[in-house]
């Protein structure tokens, strides 16, 4: 299992915008579809706007479907268009869990399934 961490620089200025948007349109879609959000966050000290989620996931293959399932999903395709006006970079990582964190995140991964 592993986190896929998803850091989005944006438009100066354009944070609050963004997840205003995010939070009426984005966020009941891929939390409907995506197996377990581990957490959202934006910077304030450092390299500012910048808003950095990151997902719980199996595997790779599991990555995969629900990515699928996800630009497959009409909601999205539309949220999809208006959203990255306010992106200027974005990176994605993904990060495996230390040895005594995995079954923490185990747990994550199974309590976002059952509110799936």
């Amino acid at each position: 299992m592993f986190v896929e961490e998803r850091i989005y620089t944006l438009h100066p200025g354009k944070t609050p915008a963004y997840l205003k948007l995010y939070q009426e349109e984005g966020l009941a879609i891929q939390t409907r579809i995506l197996p377990a959000m581990v957490g959202y966050y934006t910077t304030e000290i450092g390299t500012l706007n910048i808003v950095v989620h990151m997902w719980a996931y199996e595997d790779l293959k599991q990555r995969a479907e629900y990515r699928a399932k996800l630009q497959a999903d009409p909601g999205w395709q539309a949220y999809v268009p208006k959203v990255t006006a306010f992106i200027q970079h974005q990176e994605t990582r993904i990060l495996n869990p230390a040895p005594f964190f995995a079954a923490q995140l185990e747990a994550m991964i199974k309590a976002g399934k059952s509110t799936s």
